[in-house]
């Protein structure tokens, strides 16, 4: 089944194509993905065209009925998609011709290969927004209930990787729920640029028969029809958009499994992961690896390189259909896989990862992480801020000198460095620190309290999304 006649093209050339050259193009190992888009897209285009009289109703029947068969022979592995073929396409078209006969051929009536691909991409990409999404609200659920659970606990934030000033642990992991927040409201944005019907824009020109494009868009749910048929069969724009959004997806990802790599160190010792998202070592009997966290910080590279790829595809390719763009599938499936797995595994690995507290707690008031609240303390006394900013780095820098922190120093020595020093000043500690950053955004708990009840409404409205898309 290698031959011309196996092609959906041919009849022009008399020699055989060399058997290296049909393996070089094929592309049935990667659009073989799209076998039930390819079905669906063409079912609905013989429907319509039944519709419009282009073909008998007797015709279009069955074709369907064929299609139909061959959906359920690709399924059940009775049909096997190699490399007999040359695409997805020419595998249905070719099947296609075995179970009906010569009608098979009229399918093809008002669509191009060109179109057709163009068509199956953006099925494939709307329903991969949705997966994906589906994904990042399960994490979020997951950065929730654990922001829930340790809604008062006290941890060093940083800045540069020192730390600086005490934070709520629930506070640290909202931060992530905004950034998959954000990651969410791209996609739903891409999809509304990926939801537009391309079929019957033929090779490049639009097609010579009376179609009803818009009955086809409705049938497959599409929101609108693409309105120039030369930008519809070359636009990749919709995937680069997914692309750029699934890279940002695992550059978030990447930042919080870095976190976790952290954390789990014995320097660190904030977080205790789960035996079952770890693991061992061929030669050193006590380690335990994050190796799940650092697998997603490794795949990030490969999603920037599908974004990087298609980008360099498309940046010198003339209108309209290049054959490069066959290129452009295989970014998209393996962003889309990597990405997908690379969510589920960090909602696992984080449902059942154990934070320590203590130490958490032990090392939020380590590195004079509360220093910047004694500036503020001299400031509430009536000194300018650059002035306690100053008194305060006097401070500290004694309390290098002699090994002990702000609060151990005795008020009178306090008092050397500014008079303004009382005996309230023992009561600044981190859980101080944090009540006293009752600003909307803050770390405060009440702010944060506040934040989990609108993060929650959040992941309900894409939740609902979800279900009515």
């Amino acid at each position: 089944m290698s031959g011309t006649k196996d092609r959906l093209w041919g009849g022009r050339f008399e020699k055989e194509m060399a058997p290296e050259v049909h393996a070089f193009g094929a592309s049935i190992t990667v659009d073989r993905r799209l076998f039930r888009e390819d079905i669906e897209g063409s079912i609905a285009h013989a429907t319509m065209l039944a519709k419009q009289g282009i073909l008998t109703e007797e015709e279009a029947r069955t074709l369907v009925d064929g299609l139909g068969r061959i959906l359920e022979e690709i399924q059940t592995g009775a049909l096997e998609p190699d490399l007999r073929w040359e695409d997805i396409h020419s595998l249905v078209e070719s099947r296609l011709r075995e179970l009906v006969g010569d009608v098979a051929g009229k399918l093809h009536t008002a669509r191009s290969r060109n179109d057709q691909v163009a068509l199956d991409s953006r099925m494939f990409a709307r329903s991969s927004i949705k997966e994906i999404v589906s994904n990042l609200a399960s994490l979020q659920r997951v950065l929730l209930d654990r922001a829930e659970e340790h809604l008062e606990t006290v941890m060093p934030g940083y800045t540069h990787l020192q730390r600086a000033q005490p934070v709520l642990l629930s506070h640290h992991l909202l931060a992530y729920f905004e950034m998959f927040q954000r990651d969410v409201e791209r996609l739903q944005d891409c999809l509304r640029r990926t939801n537009v019907m391309p079929l019957g824009s033929g090779a490049l020109a639009g097609v010579p028969y009376p179609i009803d494009r818009q009955f086809v868009a409705e049938r497959l749910g599409f929101a609108s029809i693409s309105r120039n048929s030369m930008d519809a069969v070359s636009d990749r724009d919709f995937m680069v958009e997914q692309l750029s959004a699934l890279s940002l997806i695992m550059a978030h990802l990447s930042r919080f499994a870095e976190e976790v790599i952290l954390w789990s160190t014995e320097e660190f010792g904030f977080l205790v992961l789960d035996e079952g998202y770890s693991t061992g070592s061929s030669i050193m009997p006590q380690k335990k690896n994050p190796d799940v966290a650092e697998l997603i910080r490794g795949k990030t590279g490969r999603v920037y390189g599908g974004l990087l790829a298609l980008l360099t595809d498309l940046k010198g390719l003339p209108l309209t259909y290049n054959k490069d763009l066959q290129e452009d599938k295989e970014q998209l499936f393996d962003a889309v896989d990597t990405v997908s797995s690379s969510l589920k595994m960090f909602a696992g690995m984080l449902a059942t990862a154990r934070f320590r507290e203590d130490r958490m707690r032990q090392a939020a008031g380590g590195g004079f992480s509360t220093a910047t609240d004694v500036a503020d303390y001299l400031v509430r006394k009536g000194l300018p801020f650059r002035q306690a900013h100053e008194v305060v780095g006097q401070v500290v820098r004694r309390c290098l000198d002699l090994g002990c922190d702000i609060t151990d120093l005795p008020l009178e020595e306090l008092q050397r460095f500014s008079p303004a020093f009382a005996n309230d000043i023992y009561s600044v500690n981190v859980d101080s620190s944090v009540r006293a950053r009752d600003v909307p955004g803050g770390t405060a708990p009440n702010r944060v309290r506040e934040a989990l009840q609108e993060s929650r409404r959040l992941l309900a409205a894409t939740e609902s999304w979800l279900a009515s898309s």
